[in-house]
Parts: structure tokens; C-alpha cells; sequence
């Protein structure tokens, strides 16, 4: 089982997206919060922090305590399944930027009215931006 974190970034009323490179071996070609694997031992949000400077080169100064989402993925052989929590980052140092061009082809900002048309590695991700791109203050 593999432990899997990700980030949402919200800036202006938009949320932060990676398009996964056509070479990936899981979900390619597909939209996904930035994030990736924890390492053994490793606890989750040290995972998020690190993933956000190698993926985006931000410092995530805010993750709360608590992730926003937690989905469990069974897709394919036992070996593959994970645990994916989704942290909800308030604040970051530094200005993202794709620095992982094999992994993601671009990083994109949408709005909640463009949330629709991907097509996205993990759709229960859409509601949950939805939901925090309508609150007043995000």
C-alpha cells in the first residue's frame, strides 16, 4: 500500500492543477493536484512539503493539521493501491512552476467554472475544489 499526498493551492479564486505527462505510468495524460509518494517513514505533510519544492519550488508555509480530503484508490493489483490525502495549502513562499517537465507536461490555473472539462486522475478531487472555490474567502 503506498501513501500519496497532494496539494491544493487557491489563488484568486483559482485552483492550482498538474497535467500528468503521456509517459506516466499511472493516470497519463490526466489533471491532478500536485503532490506525489511519502517515503518510508516519513510523515505525511514533511511528504507534502518536500513534494511541493521539487514539483512547483514553493515553500508551503500553511497545511493546516488536518488533510481536506483522504480518498482510498484500489485501482489495479494490491500493489498498487493507495491512501491519497489531499491538504488544503493556505499559504506558500515562492511563485509555482513546473520544474518537473517529464512528470507534468504543464501546470494550469482554473476557475471553478473549468473544473468540468478535464479529464482528472482522481474526479473525486473536482467536487472538493467545487466546494472550496464557492466558499466566500477562497
Amino acid at each position: 500500500m503506498h501513501t500519496v499526498v497532494a496539494g491544493i493551492l487557491i489563488a484568486e479564486g483559482r485552483a492550482l492543477l498538474t497535467l500528468r505527462s503521456a509517459k506516466r505510468r499511472a493516470h497519463p495524460g490526466t489533471w491532478a493536484l500536485p503532490g506525489g509518494h511519502v517515503e518510508p517513514g516519513e510523515p505525511e505533510v514533511e511528504a507534502l512539503h518536500r513534494e511541493l519544492r521539487e514539483e512547483l519550488a514553493i515553500d508551503a508555509l500553511d497545511c493546516g493539521d488536518e488533510p481536506a480530503s483522504r480518498l482510498h484508490l484500489t485501482d489495479g493489483p494490491p500493489s498498487t493501491q493507495s491512501h491519497l490525502s489531499a491538504w488544503r495549502v493556505r499559504t506558500w513562499k515562492g511563485q509555482p512552476s513546473n520544474r518537473l517537465a517529464g512528470e507534468h507536461e504543464r501546470i494550469t490555473w482554473f476557475g471553478a467554472g473549468g473544473l468540468d472539462g478535464p479529464a482528472w486522475a482522481h474526479p473525486e478531487h473536482r467536487q472538493v475544489l467545487q466546494d472550496m472555490l464557492s466558499r466566500p474567502g477562497h
